[in-house]
C-alpha cells in the first residue's frame, strides 16, 4: 500500500508521456491547428477524457513540445559559445552541435520549424520566448569573449539573435535536406557565421 501512490505517478508520467509522443508523431505530417484529440488519444492507446487528466488543450500540448525540442540545444551551444579558442574553431563547433541535435531530434526540429509561423498564438508565443531566452543565453557566453569586450549590451544581443536567427534557420534546412546536400547546407552556414564573426571584429564603439 505504501507504494501506490509512486505506482500512480508513474502510470500518470507514462500516460503523459505517451500523450506527447503521440502528438509529436501526429505533428511531423500536420499542424497543430488541424490536430484534434481524438487523433492523439487513439494514437497514443488512450481514451480522449484520459487526454484532459493532462493537459487543458491541444495548445498546452503544443507547448510543452516546444520546451521539449530546445531543452538541450541551448546548453550545448551556450558551451561552444563561452569557450575560448579561435572564432571560426567555435563556428565549427557550433555547427557540429546544430547539426548532431537534428538528427537525433529531427520530429521536434520540423515541429518547430512548421509551427513558428503556426496558426496557434500560444504554440508561436512559445516559441518566441524560447528563441528569446536562447539569444539571452548566447549573448551571455560571447561576453566572456576578448573580441567584444566592452560592448553594450543591447550590442552583444543583436549579435546573439545573428547567431541565433542562422542557427535555426539551419536547422530547418538540415531537417529536410537530402544527406547529399548536408555537406553543402553546412559548409554555407559556417561562411555566414564567419562573416558575421568578421563583422563584430570590425563593429564602432558606440
Amino acid at each position: 500500500m505504501n507504494h501506490t501512490p509512486g505506482v500512480r505517478q508513474a502510470q500518470k508520467q507514462q500516460s503523459r508521456r505517451a500523450l506527447l509522443d503521440a502528438g509529436l508523431g501526429l505533428l511531423e505530417r500536420q499542424n497543430l491547428s488541424g490536430l484534434g484529440v481524438r487523433e492523439v488519444t487513439r494514437a497514443a492507446g488512450m481514451s480522449p477524457a484520459g487526454f484532459y487528466r493532462h493537459f487543458p488543450d491541444l495548445s498546452e500540448l503544443g507547448v510543452v513540445l516546444v520546451r521539449e525540442s530546445l531543452a538541450n540545444l541551448h546548453e550545448m551551444i551556450k558551451a561552444v559559445f563561452a569557450a575560448y579558442g579561435e572564432p571560426e574553431r567555435l563556428i565549427d563547433r557550433a555547427v557540429e552541435v546544430i547539426a548532431a541535435h537534428v538528427a537525433e531530434h529531427r520530429a521536434y526540429i520540423r515541429f518547430l520549424a512548421r509551427e513558428r509561423h503556426g496558426g496557434v498564438r500560444e504554440v508561436r508565443e512559445a516559441i518566441a520566448t524560447e528563441f528569446r531566452r536562447f539569444a539571452e543565453e548566447v549573448a551571455e557566453a560571447l561576453a566572456l569573449q576578448p573580441a567584444v569586450k566592452g560592448w553594450p549590451a543591447e550590442d552583444l544581443r543583436m549579435l546573439a539573435e545573428l547567431y541565433v536567427d542562422r542557427m535555426v534557420s539551419t536547422a530547418a534546412e538540415l531537417v529536410e535536406a537530402d544527406p547529399a546536400d548536408q555537406e553543402r547546407i553546412e559548409r554555407t552556414v559556417r561562411m555566414q557565421l564567419r562573416l558575421i564573426s568578421l563583422g563584430s571584429r570590425h563593429w564602432p564603439d558606440s
